[in-house]
């Protein structure tokens, strides 16, 4: 079941009750092998574990069992779009977040500064997480690459993450990755997917081989990976498809990339969620808003550098932010993940992750708590991430019945 296929004839406006979505990202993990306990199970985490046993809970899928998602995907899925249908090149969603000149026609691409050995193999797929600083200088020495017929232009993201934005004639977005998504191997040759894309590969190619002529002399950041390559994103919104009026709190652009593509509003803000809770609370009862996306990333970064402990302590942080929300008094409450990214695999994978959604029409079951296993045992059961949405606007009562 697609949420937002489904929902435009059925969802019910006037109601006044408000969804409140957190995205914890990176959320789910593995057992540690010492332990056989999971991120999640060897944090002490009273406030989730607490509205665990008022809400009802379960596992989602983002794009089904076995397959592992990229962020933008997952985030598609946590909206309620079919991502396998509606498929956005990680590039666009960083251009929209970043704010840039980004129209039909372009196209975009994410980029990693990386450190290349000197056989030319990647050591590091992230430079060493470089401080945002030194990304902003770097992409002021890409500022000088040239490519005939084609406009140029660098941003950066954050830490190691910056985006290109390519405009000319005959562009596409069919051109495989240069990352090799592992270390000691050299940068993947960039392929057109068809004929029509011959094109942008060349110009892609083009750009990588004369940064790394720029970044030669730099440490840790002497190149770049490039991928994502996405074109302007054309989506039915949130307003149109569920009746909400969204907005998104993120700090890192991608994620703010995606909350514009679906329609939020996405006021400006840093990636601390202490900032982003205050700015919650300065807005919620200001304005006639009754969808929000709050975002938190570090979770997802401590699992993606294989720092268990490091994971631990921020899902407890995160615990202990929990009463600003619940404060609140949203009339429902969604807590999961986008994706699992446990530490021992140092990467997104395919498990599913937890959820819980807290509302008056909920089906709590006794003892369970905020992990892999203690969700697996609520009422929601296993069900796909695109299914969530649908269920969040049930729970606070906004869906019509179907049919006589």
């Amino acid at each position: 079941m697609i949420s937002s296929d489904l929902t435009r004839e059925l969802f019910v406006t006037g109601s006044g009750a408000r969804i409140l979505l957190l995205v914890i990202d990176g959320l789910g993990g593995l057992p540690h092998p010492a332990t056989g306990l999971s991120e999640l199970e060897t944090a002490a985490l009273p406030n989730l574990d607490r509205l665990c046993g008022r809400s009802s809970c379960g596992l989602h899928s983002p794009l089904g069992p076995g397959f592992t998602p990229g962020s933008g995907p997952a985030h598609l899925a946590l909206f309620g779009y079919d991502p396998w249908l509606r498929r956005i090149g990680r590039g666009a969603l960083s251009c929209l977040g970043l704010g840039l000149d980004f129209r039909p026609g372009d196209v975009a691409a994410r980029l990693n500064f990386c450190t290349v050995d000197g056989d030319g193999r990647v050591s590091d797929r992230r430079a060493g997480r470089i401080p945002t600083e030194t990304c902003r200088r770097l992409c002021g020495l890409l500022a000088d690459v040239d490519i005939p017929g084609v406009e140029v232009t660098v941003a950066p993201e954050m830490e190691y993450r910056a985006a290109v934005r390519f405009r000319g004639e005959g562009l596409s977005d069919g051109v495989g990755d240069s990352d090799p998504q592992v270390t000691g191997r050299p940068p993947l040759p960039l392929r057109a997917e068809s004929a029509d894309d011959r094109r942008m590969a060349a110009v892609a190619e083009s750009f990588v081989a004369r940064a790394g002529e720029l970044l030669a002399g730099e440490s840790p950041a002497n190149m770049v990976l490039i991928r994502g390559f996405g074109s302007y994103p054309e989506l039915p919104s949130m307003q149109d498809v569920y009746g909400l009026d969204p907005v998104g709190l993120a700090g890192y652009p991608m994620y703010r990339g995606i909350a514009r593509a679906v329609g939020m509003d996405t006021p400006g803000c840093d990636a601390r969620i202490d900032a982003q809770l205050d700015l919650l609370e300065a807005r919620w009862q200001a304005g006639p808003e009754d969808f929000w996306y709050v975002h938190f990333k570090p979770t997802d970064s401590a699992g993606e550098d294989g720092d268990f402990d490091r994971k631990v302590s921020l899902l407890e942080e995160m615990d202990g932010h929990l009463p600003r929300l619940l404060d609140l008094k949203p009339e429902v409450l969604v807590v999961t993940g986008d994706h699992s990214t446990p530490s021992r695999m140092g990467g997104h994978s395919w498990h599913p992750v937890p959820v819980l959604i807290l509302g008056e029409a909920g089906f709590p079951v006794a003892g369970t708590r905020m992990t892999e296993r203690g969700c697996a045992g609520g009422s929601l059961g296993r069900i796909a991430t695109t299914e969530l949405m649908a269920l969040a606007l049930a729970h606070a009562g906004r869906l019509a019945k179907f049919g006589a």
